[in-house]
């Protein structure tokens, strides 16, 4: 490959910000003539050889996900970056077949990132938690049903995760459980939607709404098939009764109020057994 100075940049990543190494690029000029075909590095970079200034098509292309197409204005210096290009799986918006779905703990995550001293984050995961998604014939009329064990919170500081299951704030001990129960999905966009729900955290229920993207569907061997979904939301604590804090200077708190809540799915279609 060429140097980073000359020619298009690109990163190629997939919707989960993976690197896509198997990628190609294809420039061509306005005609529709090919100009150049790059293949993507190990780390999803595509650099390629100089191009006269000029308008061009970029096509990005990979097995198993849906091609992209844009517009690069090469500059007189013979190189333009395109940033960050984005692909899809194929059949994304295919949703998964009706009927239920298990969620695999295994292989996914329910995270929450809180801020500290207004300064950094604190990254927290539950390492216990089940759930179930129901895909109806009118994918509207979908569901999902899931559960936490509020005792498994890791922040990897055993002082902080025993405050953190004390009264002030998830009361494990008094409310074991944490659940989210949907009532209601509304598209937001391609391959995205807005689940309406319901979150029942240290005793309190509060409506709470998902920002959710379909990843696709896939089958393998010996795995079964397959779904990936990735959701986020944003909670107030006081919302739950979690009111704890300290101020330690000039009105800065210990702990911020919202809570960024981030959730990556895989689910498995029907009752099968979750793989190792």
């Amino acid at each position: 490959m060429t140097t980073a100075t000359t020619g298009l940049r690109a990163r190629i990543r997939t919707r989960d910000g993976w690197a896509l190494p198997h990628a190609v690029l294809t420039v061509t000029d306005m005609t529709g003539q090919q100009m150049l075909r790059e293949a993507a590095d190990g780390e999803g970079m595509v650099r390629t050889g100089a191009l006269a200034p000029a308008a061009y098509t970029v096509i990005i292309t990979a097995i198993g996900y849906r091609p992209t197409a844009s517009t690069a204005i090469v500059t007189p210096s013979g190189t333009a970056d395109l940033g960050t290009l984005v692909l899809a799986r194929a059949g994304g918006v295919e949703l998964p077949p009706p009927g239920p779905w298990s969620i695999d703990p295994a292989h996914s995550r329910v995270s929450a990132v809180a801020q500290h001293l207004g300064l950094s984050s604190v990254h927290g995961h539950f390492r216990e938690f089940s759930g179930r998604i129901d895909i109806a014939d009118n994918p509207l009329e979908s569901s999902v049903y899931a559960v936490i064990e509020a005792a498994s919170i890791d922040t990897d500081n055993t002082m902080r995760d025993t405050h953190l299951r004390s009264p002030d704030f998830l009361d494990a001990d008094t409310h074991p459980k944490l659940t989210y129960r949907s009532t209601a999905l509304e598209p937001a966009g391609e391959d995205r939607w807005t689940v309406h729900g319901e979150l029942a955290i240290h005793g309190i229920t509060r409506p709470v709404d998902l920002d959710l993207s379909y990843l696709g569907t896939g089958a393998w061997v010996g795995v079964g098939t397959r779904a990936a979904f990735r959701a986020s939301a944003e909670l107030h604590r006081q919302d739950f009764a979690m009111n704890y804090n300290q101020v330690v200077q000039a009105g800065i708190a210990i702990v911020g109020t919202t809570l960024k809540i981030e959730i990556a799915i895989e689910a498995v279609q029907g009752e099968q057994l979750p793989m190792p």
